[in-house]
C-alpha cells in the first residue's frame, strides 16, 4: 500500500515556521486579498487564506467587489496596494469575470508583491533559475517530495498538464532538481504508454478519474493536484485513489494533499516578501 503523502499534516509544519520567523520581523507582514464576483469556490478559498494569515500572525485586507467592476477600477485598486508599504503581498483570486483580461489583472500587480508567483518576471525568473516568488502549487508539491525524501534526480518525472499556474512551472521545478521531464496535455496522443513510464507522476487537468490504474507503473509516486467533485458530489482528483494506491509508492490524498500546501507557501512567500521589504 502507499505511502500516504499528508500535505495537511506538513502545512501545519510550515505554518508554524512562518509564524516564528514573521514574529522576529520589525511589522507584521500584510496580505491584501482581491476578489470579484460571487462564485462560491473562490469565496472558500478566500476565507481559507484570511484563516492561514491568522494562523501565521499576518494581518490581511479583504477587497470583495461586484462582478459589475470595471477592469480599470480593479487595476486602479491594486495600484493603490502596491503603493501600500504595509502590504507586502497582493493576490487577486481567479478567475475573473470574463469582461477582464486577467493578464492585464497579473501584470498590474508589482513583481515584488506577486505572492502568487504568476507574473511574467517571476516567471521568468524561475524559467532561467533566478529568484523569484515560485507559483504557490508546484512550490508546495517539491516541498512535499523533500519532506518525504523523494528526489527527482535521474527520475522520469511525468506532468499532465501545462497551465502556466501548475504544469509549466512544476515541470521547470524538476528540471531544476535534475529530473528528466515530460509534460504532456489533451494533444498528447500515447498518454496511458507515457504515464506508464514515469517514476514521479504529477496530474493537473480537472478531470474525474483521468489516471487509471492501468497507467501507473508499480512503484510509482503520484501527484494529484486536481480539485474535482464526482457524480456523488464528493471531493476527489484526477486520480482513481483507490485502485492507484495500491500500485504507487506513495500518493498524495484529495483532499489534503497539495491544497493545503498550496496555501501554506502563500504564507511563505508573503514572508519572504516581507523581509525583502523589510531588508
Amino acid at each position: 500500500m502507499a505511502t500516504i503523502l499528508d500535505g495537511k499534516a506538513l502545512a501545519a509544519k510550515c505554518k508554524e515556521r512562518v509564524k516564528q520567523e514573521a514574529a522576529s520581523l520589525k511589522r507584521t507582514p500584510g496580505l491584501a486579498v482581491i476578489i470579484v464576483g460571487d462564485n462560491p469556490a473562490s469565496r472558500v478559498y478566500v476565507n481559507s487564506k484570511r484563516k492561514d494569515c491568522e494562523e501565521c500572525g499576518f494581518f490581511s485586507e479583504e477587497y470583495a467587489l461586484p462582478e459589475s467592476t470595471t477592469q480599470v477600477e480593479l487595476i486602479a485598486l491594486i495600484e493603490k496596494l502596491n503603493a501600500r508599504e504595509e502590504i507586502d503581498g497582493i493576490l487577486c483570486q481567479l478567475p475573473l469575470p470574463e469582461a477582464i483580461d486577467e493578464e492585464a489583472v497579473l501584470m498590474a500587480i508589482s513583481p515584488e508583491k506577486d505572492v502568487d508567483g504568476f507574473h511574467p518576471m517571476n516567471m521568468g525568473a524561475l524559467l532561467v533559475g533566478k529568484e523569484g516568488f515560485l507559483p504557490c502549487t508546484p512550490y508546495g508539491i517539491m516541498e512535499i517530495l523533500a519532506e518525504y525524501g523523494i528526489d527527482p534526480k535521474g527520475k522520469h518525472c511525468v506532468v499532465i498538464g501545462r497551465s502556466n499556474i501548475v504544469g509549466k512551472p512544476m515541470a521547470l521545478l524538476l528540471l531544476q532538481k535534475h529530473g528528466t521531464v515530460t509534460v504532456c496535455h489533451s494533444r498528447t496522443t500515447n498518454l496511458k504508454e507515457i504515464c506508464l513510464q514515469a517514476d514521479i507522476l504529477v496530474a493537473a487537468v480537472g478531470k474525474v478519474d483521468m489516471v487509471t490504474a492501468d497507467m501507473v507503473k508499480p512503484g510509482a509516486v503520484v501527484i494529484d493536484v486536481a480539485m474535482n467533485r464526482n457524480a456523488a458530489g464528493k471531493l476527489c482528483g484526477d486520480v482513481d485513489y483507490p485502485a492507484v494506491s495500491a500500485l504507487a509508492s506513495a500518493i498524495t490524498p484529495v483532499p489534503g494533499g497539495v491544497g493545503p500546501m498550496t496555501r501554506a507557501m502563500l504564507m511563505q512567500n508573503t514572508l519572504l516578501a516581507a523581509q525583502k521589504h523589510q531588508r
